[in-house]
């Protein structure tokens, strides 16, 4: 095998449900806790910021939750994406690893992020809701949810953390190509936004900063329903496409993963493609280890506590069992913008929690080092976030050299790196 190899399916092998984990875990996750009673949250608690259709999911305990066909038929123009070989890295690492990535830069907004920005349009339409909104980091899920407004009729505001509006211009010329309105966050649009500027009037901004806003936004604005890009136990749903068809992919491939990575900020990119995996391990007793790569300047896995936390800085969100920096935490304006979130995934951290995934932090410098060689091997110029997951995937290979045997790793290469050269060269 002298090149890189891909593994594709076809419009019909795109999924029919979406994978909900927590039906599979031997002990339940903690609930979400309502932010003014500290009590449980109950579905109606969520519904002035959420349509019902996503409260549903969000409280869901079914395995598999059914994909509506309008929702496939809009995914199938981009999935199933490719399960790609490395071959090109293995030489040039000179490893007897097997290296494979799952490329989803192939959507139209060059990530993962369409995954669940379709499906959350979808719902809300569905619903009745005239006008979305929601924050960003990097750019990813704001261009994604602008796109998937525009096909589904519905308006969209975006708040973009401040550093990152300011790094990656071509991300808001994306979202506003689509439709949408993008302000820099903190903005003069809400009074949280405006309470912080007047405290910091050169503050980079962070994700905890923009959902406040967004949420005012939301309860402000008759008609207007919140999108969150991850964190939340529907949008980790949505994305588990990735990792389902890349099961069927290592079957066409001859192969079964040894260790799979998927970087991690809010955790849906790493639920996306470990939790199909996951459940492999619960329900077939398979070993494949699962790797969640954080970067150093924003470590809530691996140095973060595991305890009940607001999802936002103004706590206006409810209360999340997961792993935290403390929501008031203010992360460097680093150039992987989606990886700046200051807790994790209750699903992910739940499945942490259990012993079932390996958190691994990495400095900025080995990560770009990491994507250099890729791009230079591979072809490929990958986001600054999915980088993460090359670094650990490279250690991975550099480890079953060492060792003289075989590793199947598999990563998630969740975005193309097109729009962020700006802030990287």
């Amino acid at each position: 095998m002298g090149t890189s190899t891909r593994f594709d399916l076809v419009q019909k092998d795109i999924p029919q449900a979406w994978y909900n984990i927590a039906a599979d875990f031997p002990t339940p996750m903690a609930p979400h806790m309502h932010p003014g009673t500290q009590q449980p949250a109950k579905p109606d608690d969520m519904l002035a910021i959420f349509p019902p259709s996503i409260v549903e999911q969000e409280f869901s305990t079914q395995r598999w939750i059914e994909m509506p066909e309008e929702v496939r038929d809009v995914l199938s123009l981009w999935r199933p994406t490719p399960l790609m070989r490395s071959v090109r890295l293995e030489k040039a690492l000179d490893t007897p690893a097997h290296i494979y990535y799952k490329y989803e830069g192939a959507s139209p907004a060059g990530s993962h992020k369409p995954n669940s920005a379709v499906p959350q349009a979808w719902y809300n339409r569905h619903d009745g809701v005239k006008r979305l909104a929601t924050e960003t980091g990097a750019g990813q899920w704001g261009s994604s949810l602008s796109m998937a407004c525009k096909l589904f009729g519905l308006e969209c505001i975006v708040y973009m953390v401040a550093s990152s509006y300011k790094q990656k211009p071509y991300r808001r010329m994306a979202m506003e190509t689509w439709g949408a309105t993008c302000h820099s966050s903190p903005s003069n649009e809400t009074a949280f936004g405006r309470k912080i500027r007047s405290e910091d009037p050169h503050t980079a901004g962070s994700l905890g900063i923009a959902i406040s806003e967004a949420v005012e936004d939301t309860v402000t604005h008759p008609g207007t329903k919140y999108a969150l890009g991850s964190v939340l136990n529907h949008v980790c749903h949505h994305q588990t496409v990735i990792g389902l068809e890349a099961i069927k992919q290592m079957e066409l491939a001859g192969e079964y993963p040894d260790v799979v990575i998927g970087c991690a900020g809010g955790g849906s990119n790493f639920a996306g493609i470990a939790f199909p995996f996951a459940r492999l391990n619960f329900t077939e007793g398979r070993k494949t280890r699962l790797v969640a790569v954080e970067p150093a300047s924003c470590p809530s896995l691996t140095k973060g506590e595991f305890r009940y936390d607001f999802g936002d800085t103004a706590m206006t969100t409810p209360l999340l069992k997961m792993y935290t920096m403390g929501n008031d935490f203010m992360p460097p304006a680093l150039h992987a913008g989606g990886l700046r979130y200051h807790g994790m995934a209750p699903l992910v951290s739940h499945l942490t929690s259990l012993g079932m995934v390996e958190p691994r932090a990495y400095e900025q410098m080995e990560v770009f080092a990491a994507a250099t060689l890729f791009a230079q091997t591979e072809g490929l110029i990958p986001a600054p976030e999915s980088s993460h997951a090359i670094k650990a995937a490279i250690d991975e290979a550099l480890e079953a050299k060492k060792e003289g045997k075989k590793r199947v790793i598999v990563f998630n290469l969740s975005g193309h790196g097109l729009l962020d050269l700006a802030s990287v060269v």
